[in-house]
C-alpha cells in the first residue's frame, strides 16, 4: 500500500471510525440548521416574498411533508447505495437549495428550494445511523445514536439566536448564503474522505421493484396492527407538535408580535428551549430506557402542562403575556422533543426485527404530520383574521392547542389498549416488553378487541 493513501474506516475501535461518524455526521447538524433556520426568520420571508401568513406556512408544509414521505424510500436507498453516496448527494442537494433560497425573490422558486431542501434532509439522519452501524459494535451502537441526536442541537442551536444576528447584520443573501456554503463544503470532505460502500447491486427489473413495494407495504400493515406502534405514533405526534411548529416556523414571530421581544430576544428564547431540551435530553433517555413503565406517562404529563400552559396564556393575559411566562412555556414545550423519543422505544419493544425499521418510519411521520398541520392551521387562522397582530396570534395559537390536545387524547386511548394488550398476554402465559398490574380503569381485553 502507498504510504500516501488515505486510511480506510474500517475499525469499529480505531479513531478512523470515529472521524468517519464525524464527518457523517457534520452533514446532519447543518441539516438542522436548514430545517430550523425559518424559525427565526419568517417575517423577513413575508417582507422579502410579499406572502400571507397562509403562504409562510406552505415553506413548512413542503419541507416536512417531503422530508415524512422520504423516510422509508430513504431506508431503501442507503441499503442499496450506502451512506457514503446518500450523504453526499444530500450535503449537496440541502446547499444547493438553501443557496437558491438565498438568492432568489419569487415564492415559487423559493417554495421548490425548500422543497428540495426537506429531500436532502430526509436522507442525513438514517444515513448517519446506517454508517454507525456499520462502523460501531453493538455495545457501542446505542451511545453513538444518544450522540448523532445530541449533536443535531448544535445546527438547532445555530438556527436560533445566531442565525437571528446574523440575519440582521449581515442580511437575507449572506446569512442563508454561509449556511449553504456549510453543506457544500461539508459534502466534498465526505466524498474524499468517507470510504466508498461495496459496489451497489444490479438494477432491479419490474417485477422486483414491484414485490418490493408489495413486501413494504405488507410491513407498514404489520407494523400498524400492533397497539404499540399505534401507541409510538400518537406519542410522537402529541409531544413533538407544538414545539416543533413553532421551532421551524411560528416562534420568532408569536414571540415578536405578541411577546413583545426584539428579534434577538425572541431567538434567544428559543436557544434557551433547545439548550433545555438538549440537558434534559440524558434524563429523560435513563428513564425511557430503565422506567419503561414511566414513558407514556411522561410524555402526557409534558404534553398535559404545554396544553394547560397555552390554555391559561390565552384566557388570563390578554393580548401581551408576560414575557417571563412566555420564556418558560416554551422552555416547558421543549421538553416534547426529547419525551418524544419514548415512541421509538415503544415501536421497538413491540414490533419483530423484520418490520422494527418500518415501525420505527410510521412513528417517526406522526410527529411531522401533526407539525405540518399546525403550521398550515395557523397561517390560514391569521389570514382569516386577517392580520399578524399580537390579538390574532393570541387565537391562532389555539390551533396548536387543539392538535396538541387531539394527540394527547389519543395518546391515552391507546395506552389503555396497549394495557388491555399487555394484561390479555399476561393472563394467557405469555411475556411482555413491560408488565402490566390491572387498575380499576383498565379496558377489559374483549372490549378492546371489539373495538
Amino acid at each position: 500500500m502507498s504510504a500516501v493513501a488515505l486510511p480506510r474506516f474500517g475499525s469499529r475501535r480505531t479513531p478512523s471510525a470515529v472521524a468517519g461518524w464525524l464527518l457523517a455526521v457534520s452533514v446532519y447538524v447543518l441539516a438542522v440548521l436548514h430545517r430550523t433556520s425559518l424559525g427565526v426568520a419568517g417575517l423577513l420571508a413575508e417582507q422579502r416574498f410579499g406572502i400571507t401568513p397562509a403562504q409562510l406556512s406552505v415553506f413548512i408544509f413542503l419541507q416536512l411533508g417531503v422530508y415524512a414521505a422520504m423516510q422509508v424510500p430513504t431506508g431503501v436507498l442507503v441499503d442499496r447505495y450506502g451512506p457514503r453516496r446518500l450523504l453526499v448527494i444530500a450535503a449537496m442537494l440541502m446547499g444547493s437549495a438553501q443557496l437558491l433560497f438565498a438568492l432568489v425573490p419569487s415564492y415559487p422558486v423559493a417554495l421548490l428550494a425548500r422543497t428540495a431542501l426537506g429531500c436532502g434532509d430526509a436522507m442525513t439522519f438514517i444515513s448517519v445511523l446506517r454508517y454507525s452501524a456499520t462502523h460501531f459494535s453493538p455495545r457501542r451502537y446505542p451511545v453513538v445514536v444518544a450522540l448523532t441526536s445530541m449533536a443535531g442541537t448544535i445546527g438547532n442551536i445555530l438556527a436560533t439566536l445566531p442565525l437571528a444576528v446574523v440575519l440582521h447584520d449581515v442580511g437575507w443573501g449572506v446569512g442563508f448564503g454561509v449556511a449553504a456554503v456549510g453543506s457544500l463544503v461539508a459534502g466534498a470532505f465526505v466524498w474524499l474522505l468517507l470510504p466508498a460502500a461495496t459496489p451497489p447491486r444490479r438494477l432491479h427489473g419490474v417485477r422486483e421493484v414491484r414485490d418490493g413495494v408489495s413486501s413494504v407495504l405488507v410491513r407498514v400493515r404489520t407494523a400498524w396492527a400492533l397497539p404499540g406502534t399505534r401507541l409510538g405514533f400518537w406519542v410522537h405526534f402529541a409531544c413533538m407538535s407544538s414545539a416543533t411548529a413553532f421551532g421551524v416556523l411560528w416562534g420568532n414571530t408569536y414571540l415578536i408580535k405578541a411577546a413583545g421581544f426584539s428579534a434577538a430576544g425572541g431567538g434567544a428564547v428559543l436557544m434557551y428551549g433547545v439548550i433545555a431540551a438538549a440537558l434534559a435530553s440524558p434524563l429523560i433517555g435513563w428513564l425511557i430506557g430503565h422506567r419503561p413503565i414511566l414513558r407514556v406517562p411522561l410524555a402526557l404529563g409534558i404534553c398535559s402542562v404545554t396544553i394547560a400552559g397555552w390554555v391559561l396564556l390565552v384566557a388570563a393575559f390578554g393580548d401581551h403575556p408576560p414575557r417571563a411566562y412566555v420564556l418558560v412555556l416554551f422552555v416547558v414545550m421543549a421538553l416534547g422533543g426529547p419525551a418524544s423519543m419514548a415512541a421509538f422505544a415503544l415501536a421497538r419493544d413491540y414490533n419483530h426485527a423484520r418490520t422494527l425499521g418500518t415501525a420505527s418510519g410510521v412513528v417517526n411521520v406522526g410527529g411531522f404530520v401533526a407539525t405540518v398541520i399546525i403550521a398550515l392551521g395557523i397561517g390560514w387562522a391569521l389570514d382569516a383574521l386577517g392580520s399578524t397582530s399580537a390579538h390574532t396570534l393570541r387565537f391562532a395559537v389555539l390551533v396548536a392547542v387543539a392538535v396538541q390536545l387531539f394527540g394527547t387524547v389519543r395518546m391515552s386511548v391507546w395506552l389503555l389498549r396497549l394495557r388491555a394488550f399487555a394484561l390479555d398476554r399476561q393472563g394467557a402465559g405469555e411475556s411482555v416488553p413491560v408488565p402490566v398490574v390491572r387498575r380499576r380503569w383498565d379496558l377489559s381485553p374483549e372490549l378492546d378487541e371489539a373495538e
